[in-house]
């Protein structure tokens, strides 16, 4: 899986006339990569193009021009580009009323360490949390994580022959699965065979 470096990335000017054609491609493309696993939560799946133009963000509104300031948004980004065997995701959890989300986050600690797939009937692989930072603590979990579903030869086996793919979360207060709809398979598929 291709990582990102200075050769990859526009300057400040030439993302300027890019970005509008360059967003619409990605929120099309992110389209592709995200599953609500229920009402109140979504894995956003992260690769190249998401971080690339997460990056390209980040230099635009810092205004960001220095090659080693560069290079440290570059160091920052690149772990959530997968790496051939494994998918990573964004993790968010969605509640529009303040005082409600308070109460959910407090109730779902640990939730990050509970968010699995599966690949037809066969043994549900946890995500790896937050591998830069801890999210959450004695009193609350976060509202965004970031997970690694390091995947075995043997589930990418079971999907090449076309396992149905599920994801869910089995928190004892937060239980949900889903198949992967045909899109999101489909894109996921993609990120182990580059």
């Amino acid at each position: 899986m291709k990582k990102l470096d200075r050769t990859k990335l526009w300057t400040l000017e030439r993302y300027a006339s890019e970005r509008a054609a360059f967003r619409k491609q990605v929120i099309a493309h992110k389209q592709r990569r995200r599953l609500p696993l229920n009402a109140h939560t979504t894995l956003n799946f992260e690769d190249f193009l998401t971080m690339k133009y997460q990056v390209q963000e980040m230099l635009r509104v810092e205004r960001i021009f220095e090659p080693d300031e560069i290079q440290a948004e570059i160091n920052t980004y690149n772990p959530l580009i997968p790496d051939g065997d494994n998918w990573k995701a964004t993790l968010m959890v969605e509640y529009p009323d303040v005082e409600e989300r308070r109460r959910a986050l407090a109730q779902l600690r640990n939730l990050e360490r509970h968010v699995w797939t599966q690949a037809g009937k066969g043994a549900r692989l946890y995500a790896v949390a937050n591998e830069d930072l801890e999210r959450s603590n004695e009193e609350k979990t976060a509202a965004v994580h970031f997970l690694r579903f390091q995947l075995t030869p043997a589930f990418v086996a079971a999907l090449n022959r076309a396992a149905p793919l599920s994801f869910g979360i089995d928190h004892e207060r937060m239980r949900c699965a889903v198949e992967a709809p045909a899109e999101v398979r489909s894109s996921l598929m993609e990120d182990l065979n580059r």
